[in-house]
């Protein structure tokens, strides 16, 4: 065996695949995450007027979390399929072409992106739900009182007063986002064209977990995968940081 010193971090600074996995998951992460916190927002809202069958609502949104990711992503591939694919044939039924999902850089992430969307979605709508109850009902009643419409008191009083809340959901999906694995991986198995850490066609949507499984495994480069996996902690870490002054901030202001 020979020594290696820091010579694994320095190839990892000039590795273009690498920075390329970084880019195609922020991109994946951007296009799930921010529709899933607003999707999440409103269906906690409408959950907490609710008035009958609270408790079936509750189970139906949070039932995507606890099913199997891999079996979603089977399900999310035909329904992406560009033959028999279900959003192409509502593509069709209004007029349009068929749209290649699987086989195109952006179609890939934009499948992807959908799957994490409707998996978490639930999940982070009955965290919101959870803070909601806990503003009093007073401040509501005081702001009708004062003329405010719901527009205004959602920004006025919901809004703030959930900050916590949405800064937890933030820095867990950025978590999670940015570790994005078995997502891609069962999606784009069928379509892989190298192996099935690949990403699909061009590697489009090849993460960065996926790019260190694709060194460790299939290279079997077990110290370069090391290597990997400590840049991918250093962004994760970085990123919630940023995502959490960027809404502690927001909060002073």
């Amino acid at each position: 065996m020979e020594y290696a010193g820091l010579s694994q971090y320095r190839y990892l600074l000039t590795d273009t695949d690498f920075w390329s996995s970084i880019g195609t998951t922020l991109i994946i992460w951007a296009l799930a995450t921010f529709p899933m916190i607003f999707l999440a927002m409103v269906t906690a809202v409408m959950l907490n007027s609710a008035v009958r069958f609270k408790n079936v609502y509750r189970f139906a949104y949070f039932l995507p979390n606890v099913t199997s990711v891999v079996a979603v992503a089977i399900i999310f591939g035909s329904v992406f399929s560009t033959n028999f694919g279900l959003v192409n044939a509502l593509l069709q039924a209004v007029g349009l072409d068929q749209v290649a999902w699987l086989n195109t850089p952006w179609g890939i992430k934009v499948a992807i992106a959908t799957l994490m969307t409707w998996q978490w979605t639930g999940y982070n709508a009955i965290i919101f739900l959870a803070g909601l109850q806990t503003i009093p009902g007073e401040l509501y009643e005081a702001a009708r009182m004062d003329g405010a419409g719901p527009v205004q008191t959602f920004f006025r009083i919901t809004l703030p007063l959930m900050r916590p809340v949405l800064l937890f959901v933030l820095v867990v999906s950025t978590v999670t986002g940015l570790q994005s694995f078995s997502e891609p991986q069962v999606l784009l198995q069928s379509t892989a064209n190298e192996s099935t850490f690949s990403g699909g066609p061009d590697h489009a949507g090849r993460t960065m977990v996926l790019y260190f499984f694709q060194q460790t495994f299939d290279n079997n480069d077990f110290g370069y995968g090391a290597a990997v996996a400590w840049g991918i902690f250093l962004v994760v870490v970085i990123f919630s940081i940023v995502n959490w002054r960027l809404v502690q901030r927001r909060g002073e202001d």
